[in-house]
């Protein structure tokens, strides 16, 4: 344990400071209580010259503002000596021997640790104003308040500051102990969740020599990465940005973000002249609203320093702030329970200085009434929120030379806030090197060293993708082909230059899955090639957008369909040709029909009928029907019909011109499944994903075939499988294209697909080249360029039409033409309903009449009335006018037939009379037309008595 004389004989090595609180703690009514405090600090830093003398004033303003407390706080200051073990010494020694009721400090956050766990087992209050870490707060420690902002708030703020300009990867800078790995995964997490990386995390330890320091920002100079985030003590800080301008590192095209870890010493009593180092820098400060208390505070404090400029910092202001919501509290608590009770040595049974710590009876009333403490301090409000300081507002602040330009700010609430409402951005800013423009926030290293290098891959085949020709070994590789022509089109639309050289690497296997995981290890900074995006590939990279169709196809051969004689028959399928017979015959029947008993055309022996109505029916096709259509139903329904027909022979006619112009070639093979039950012999590009694809479908190994040329693929489709070829080739459509455009019409791209990503060019994770050589590709896709660019390295010969991709169902099916179909039979079947219905109705009297009759005689009755002529028609009714009223007509002869006729006596009577009457005569009675004339007169004279 530390020994306290020696603790106190430090520190009276700071005369000034002690006399002047021994003096203003004497001062005005002797108090009726005192209330021992404790003060852990490393009492050889200006650090704590700063806040002692901070206390100091605090506690002779607070009671010379309330001469009338009873209580007085007795300060016991003890030297921790900038190791945590002697902070941790020194909480023992006043909680076990001094009996202090709370204890300010310590300055660390490393040093805060064993002694927050010291003073909760004791229940004495422990109040630091400057260990910030979040990891304090983690551990379960209701005794530890935090009297100033966790560094937790200010990452938020870090965040929406690289959001605001865009910046895709950051370096974290900071020192390896508790302040700065505590802040670490917060940092991170806030940067990923506005699409932001940290690429590098550069560790810097606290004891680290120049040399050390200088070696560590060489080896981030070599990096990409230009936007830096510094989070360490202003010692190291201050040392690592006085070698970074050193070095070069502060120059146009860097970015400098200082944590307020660092920002709130700048411009301060002990680094105040450390600004000429920040040009360009930004920084997160607390902000300090101005206030007359404020004013005079500092005032006195220029007094003490005997510097013109000097100001206190944020964590002198807080100290003072701190002391005085400590002494309010002391104010307000109960003292009859200032003691201490032995209940930990009881339990422990030792005679350990550990085990004969005493609880405090007086810390938890403290702890309480600190609280409600609420008040406007130096620092700005004091209020605690679960034993925190209330977050506040940062500002951002742009380091100029030796002045300071607040250029927007940041609260929970309300977000990043510009100083400038016109611009979405922050600013305007001066970035290190006196520029004006935004960093893109990375760069190329181009120090001779190290240049950018492009990996690609040697390839056997399909050399229109990448061709490697490297005639001399001493020289660089100069690759061509689509591939590298679309990234160097890329490349130009960059607004900035990208100094590279390509290296051929060649690829085991001819897979790609090596080439992209040397991108992955640091070999190449990119990959280009014919390499296609994959699932399992964005494990280690990110690839660009892709700038090919997508899509696995099938390749198959072509045959001539001129010589197929039923080629005419092809534009539409069997169920088609079908189901439109059977409708001609149905409304032919329909017809039929509906026109039978009124209309001549559709009556006479039954071969004649039939004939007329399928003539009818098929006639329409050209619409070269002569036959009239007297019934209003018929029409109905043959109006209907004719648009239906009409639709039909347009369909039919413009898809068998498509398959006259151009699908006059036909594949032989059009399904995969056809392939599989065939079992066929199929190919595939060696090295490629679509192996593992065809063995998910279905394919046996034997089925499978390896291609690694366009020629060599054309061999193979030619010789068949009969020969020792294969049915079929399986790739990716812009393989097929590249084989079509080399063998003209001979094969075809068949339908349906399979989803597959395209080509895309290969970076490393997170590198900030993918989202720009993205964007590029798309500048280049959407304009001409890459049509000039395809053209060149997939042109077509000149009989060559274009690689179309057939499908494998072309032909009109009855689903293309269901709706129609429905719309006529239903047609159809409503104006039969309504005939049948009237028909009925019009024989109700033999359906109804006599129940003596049989059902089958009364439908014979039915079907014969049915064969008649409808004699109310007006087809009829002129007709017989007409030979009523002619001269030549024999009324007399006529009248006494009439008066021969045996009339019926009863409704019975009546039917077999008619039955009579319709009964079939010998067909020599329709010799002559006269006789078919008198009956006809004699059956509309009979329809005239009854």
């Amino acid at each position: 344990m530390m020994n306290p004389t020696k603790a106190n004989n430090i520190f009276l090595g700071v005369p000034f400071i002690w006399g002047f609180m021994l003096m203003n703690v004497g001062l005005g009514k002797s108090p009726t209580s005192e209330i021992k405090i404790g003060i852990v600090l490393d009492l050889q830093t200006p650090f704590s010259k700063i806040c002692l003398t901070s206390i100091n004033m605090s506690l002779s303003d607070f009671y010379e503002n309330h001469s009338n407390y009873t209580t007085r706080i007795a300060i016991h200051v003890r030297d921790s000596l900038e190791d945590a073990v002697q902070a941790s010494a020194a909480a023992l020694d006043l909680i076990k021997n001094e009996k202090v009721s709370a204890i300010i400090g310590p300055r660390s956050s490393l040093q805060a640790e064993f002694m927050i766990r010291l003073a909760n087992k004791s229940q004495v209050p422990v109040i630091t104003f400057s260990a910030t870490s979040p990891l304090l707060t983690s551990t379960k420690t209701p005794y530890f308040v935090r009297a100033t902002l966790n560094d937790l708030l200010q990452v938020r703020a870090i965040a929406a500051i690289v959001k605001s300009f865009e910046w895709r990867s950051v370096v974290a800078i900071y020192v390896d102990n508790e302040f700065g790995e505590g802040i670490m995964p917060y940092l991170a997490d806030a940067l990923q969740d506005v699409h932001t990386c940290v690429t590098i995390r550069s560790v810097i330890s606290l004891e680290a020599s120049n040399d050390q320091i200088t070696n560590q920002l060489y080896k981030l100079m070599t990096m990409q990465t230009r936007v830096f985030v510094a989070h360490m003590p202003p010692n190291l800080g201050f040392r690592v940005i006085q070698k970074a301008r050193d070095i070069g590192m502060m120059g146009e095209g860097y970015v400098w973000i200082f944590t307020d870890g660092m920002t709130n010493w700048i411009g301060s009593t002990e680094h105040g002249s450390n600004l000429e180092n920040m040009q360009g820098v930004l920084g997160l400060r607390s902000r300090i609203p101005k206030s007359k208390e404020l004013g005079n505070f500092s005032l006195r404090w220029e007094k003490i320093f005997g510097q013109a400029n000097a100001k206190p910092n944020v964590f002198a202001l807080r100290a003072y702030d701190s002391i005085t919501a400590l002494a309010t509290a002391v104010e307000k608590t109960n003292t009859k329970n200032l003691r201490y009770d032995n209940l930990i040595s009881a339990f422990l049974n030792n005679t350990t200085d550990l085990g004969t710590l005493g609880v405090s009876r007086y810390g938890p009333s403290l702890l309480k009434s600190l609280s409600d403490v609420d008040f406007n301090g130096l620092a700005g409000k004091f209020k605690l929120v679960n034993m925190e300081l209330e977050p506040s507002t940062f500002d951002i602040i742009n380091f100029i030379g030796k002045e300071e330009r607040i250029i927007g700010s940041w609260t929970q609430s309300n977000g990043l806030v510009n100083e400038n409402p016109t611009s979405e951005r922050l600013g305007p800013v001066i970035w290190p090197g006196k520029s004006t423009v935004i960093p893109r926030g990375w760069e190329i290293p181009t120090d001779g060293k190290k240049r950018f290098k492009v990996g690609v891959p040697l390839k056997r085949g399909f050399l229109g993708f990448v061709d490697v020709k490297q005639a001399d070994p001493r020289k660089a590789t100069i690759p061509t082909g689509y591939s590298i022509e679309v990234f160097e089109a890329a490349l130009k639309r960059l607004p900035y230059s990208v100094i590279h050289r390509y290296v051929t690497f060649d690829t085991p296997n001819h897979s790609y899955d090596t080439l992209v995981e040397q991108v992955h290890n640091g070999m190449f900074d990119a990959a280009v090639g014919d390499i296609t995006i994959r699932a399992n590939r964005f494990v280690s990279v990110d690839f660009t957008l892709p700038y090919t169709e997508s899509g696995v196809f099938m390749l198959v051969p072509m045959k001539d369909n001129e010589n197929n004689t039923w080629f005419f028959l092809l534009p539409w399928s069997l169920g088609l040709w079908v189901t439109t017979a059977c409708f001609f015959i149905f409304i032919g029947f329909i017809v039929w029909i509906l026109e039978h008993r009124v209309n001549t055309d559709f009556r006479g022996p039954p071969h004649h009928q039939i004939g007329t109505s399928f003539w009818f029916s098929f006639s329409t096709i050209n619409f070269a029907h002569r036959e009239k259509v007297v019934s209003n139903l018929a029409r109905f329904v043959v109006i209907v019909w004719c648009f239906v027909v009409l639709v039909l022979t347009q369909s039919y006619t413009a898809n068998h011109t498509s398959f006259l112009t151009v699908q006059r070639l036909k594949p032989e093979v059009t399904t995969v499944n056809e392939l599989i039950e065939n079992k066929e012999i199929v190919g595939y590009q060696n090295g490629s994903f679509v192996l593992e694809f065809l063995i998910k479908k279905g394919f046996q190994g034997y089925q499978l075939k390896p291609y690694n040329s366009a020629e060599e693929c054309h061999n193979l489709l030619i010789n068949g499988t009969s020969k020792g070829g294969i049915a079929a080739a399986f790739d990716e459509v812009a393989y097929l294209k590249l084989i079509i455009s080399q063998y003209c019409n001979k094969y075809a791209i068949v339908e349906p697909s399979f989803k597959s990503s395209g080509f895309g060019f290969v970076f490393p994770k997170n590198s900030p080249l993918t989202d720009d050589v993205s964007r590029a590709i798309l500048e280049v896709i959407e304009n001409d360029e890459m049509q000039q660019i395809e053209n060149k390295w997939f042109s077509k010969k000149s009989n060559c039409s274009d690689p179309t991709f057939i499908p494998s169902h072309n032909r009109l099916s009855v689903s293309s033409f269901w709706g129609l179909f429905l719309i006529v039979g239903v047609t159809s079947l409503l104006a039969l309903l309504v005939f049948v219905a009237f028909f009925f109705y019009e024989h109700r009297h033999t359906l109804y009449e006599d129940s003596e009759i049989s059902f089958w005689r009364k439908l014979t009755i039915l079907v014969r009335s049915f064969d008649e002529k409808d004699i109310k028609s007006h087809m009829f009714k002129d007709s017989a006018v007409h030979n009523v009223s002619s001269p030549s007509t024999q009324c007399t002869p006529r009248s006494s037939t009439m008066q021969n006729i045996p009339w019926p006596q009863n409704p019975s009577e009546n039917m077999e009379f008619e039955l009579r009457r319709v009964s079939p005569v010998p067909s020599e009675e329709f010799s002559t037309p006269q006789l078919e004339q008198d009956e006809d007169e004699e059956a509309n004279t009979l329809r005239e008595v009854e």
